[in-house]
């Protein structure tokens, strides 16, 4: 691997553009804009190369741990050292500033925060049960938040920010599951480690079954239309109703990896779904 395409892998591009597009989705639903604005796709680049470095911090100290879980990793596959990653790491932290500028002190003070917690997030928050998967989902959520902020409606990305934030707990738990060897070796308390998978399994349905009863919300109350409502029934609501019904069949690392990614292509289906129904 050469070190450019180690320093994209680092990065973890998928989800950096799934943090670029919630940007510039939160700022549609907020506003129904048909176009773009400067500042909105700006605010978009800052928040994602938010999502990198806190990806890259992340994989910093995560690097003993991935030698057991993921050992295909950047680092613990040795194609990039500790030292180039931490250079990489601080050039993300300091574009994401730079570029957060542009839109005003409001969006600078909003991206210091959740760099800062992305930080404390790696270095200490992901140790405490249940608070590391809130943090973690709550950031996820922000993205919309942040775009409806730079648009000028915060209230209008509140609905779909509650999405994002109920399927990515849902998700960083799954993603405890598939991580639970590891993080066992190296003393990483973790839900499913300290409870164990069952109880694990018991969260990860009630907080599905909140979000599809939430997911009705939205057309019964006439927020969004019947586009919406078509949607979630015929796509949205039915995987996450499979993603519950394998998730009991089988509870392998390697299908708790697939059904994580089934949640993350879930999340964009919801933001479809939304876009359809504004």
């Amino acid at each position: 691997m050469n070190k450019l395409t180690a320093i994209l892998k680092i990065s973890r591009p998928e989800n950096v553009i799934i943090t670029f597009v919630a940007v510039i989705v939160g700022a549609i639903i907020s506003t129904g804009i048909q176009s773009l604005t400067f500042s909105i796709i700006w605010g978009a680049f800052s928040l994602a190369f938010a999502c990198a470095a806190g990806n890259i911090i992340n994989d910093i100290y995560d690097v003993e741990i991935d030698k057991i879980n993921k050992p295909d990793r950047v680092l613990p596959a040795g194609s990039l050292s500790i030292f180039t990653a931490k250079i990489i790491y601080v050039s993300g932290l300091l574009i994401s500033i730079t570029l957060s500028v542009v839109n005003g002190g409001l969006s600078l003070i909003f991206i210091l925060v959740v760099n800062f917690i992305l930080f404390l997030y790696s270095a200490d928050l992901k140790k405490i049960i249940l608070l590391s998967n809130f943090i973690v989902a709550l950031l996820t959520a922000s993205a919309l938040i942040y775009g409806g902020m730079i648009a000028g409606n915060v209230t209008g990305s509140i609905i779909p920010a509650v999405f994002a934030f109920l399927i990515n707990f849902i998700r960083e738990i799954v993603k405890d599951m598939e991580d639970a060897k590891g993080d066992f070796e190296k003393g990483v308390t973790t839900l499913p480690n300290k409870f164990g998978f069952v109880k694990a399994i018991r969260i990860i349905y009630l907080t599905t079954f909140v979000l599809i009863l939430a997911t009705f919300y939205p057309f019964f109350f006439k927020v969004y239309k019947i586009e919406y409502f078509i949607t979630v029934i015929v796509l949205v609501n039915p995987v996450l109703i499979y993603f519950l019904k394998s998730l009991i069949d089988d509870d392998s690392a390697k299908n708790l990896k697939k059904l994580s990614f089934l949640l993350k292509l879930n999340m964009l289906f919801g933001m479809i779904a939304i876009y359809l129904g504004i």
